[in-house]
């Protein structure tokens, strides 16, 4: 199983994503991610750390700007998802990254405080 390290810099773009209200309360993840289709077009027109900013978690061990590079995604490149930040939080359980499971729940209760 990979380990990862939290994304500090996709904690704060998701954490500015829910002050701006730019998200999504009710959606499927399952039809919202972005699949490696939508991934590769993100990437034709952004950079390796704006596509790393969608996603919570770091592979250690794999190289930067390298799709493996990055797990955990919460959003569709334009808006944060509210089920995706509950995948992460599930996900992140599951596996036991403990960080990740942490500052997943921590912006799912600010989304929710935000939102009410």
């Amino acid at each position: 199983m990979a380990s990862y390290e939290l994304n500090d810099a996709a904690v704060a773009h998701a954490r500015h994503l829910i002050d701006a209200r730019q998200y999504v309360l009710d959606s499927d993840w399952g039809e919202s991610q972005p699949s490696a289709e939508d991934e590769n077009g993100y990437l034709e027109s952004h950079s390796w750390d704006d596509y790393a900013s969608w996603h919570l978690g770091l592979t250690v061990g794999v190289t930067d700007e390298t799709k493996a590079r990055y797990g955990f995604g919460f959003g569709d490149f334009r808006r944060l998802h509210r089920t995706g930040l509950i995948a992460c939080v599930y996900r992140a359980a599951e596996w036991r990254h403990k960080k990740i499971e942490i500052a997943a729940h921590e912006l799912l209760q600010h989304l929710d405080d935000t939102s009410a």
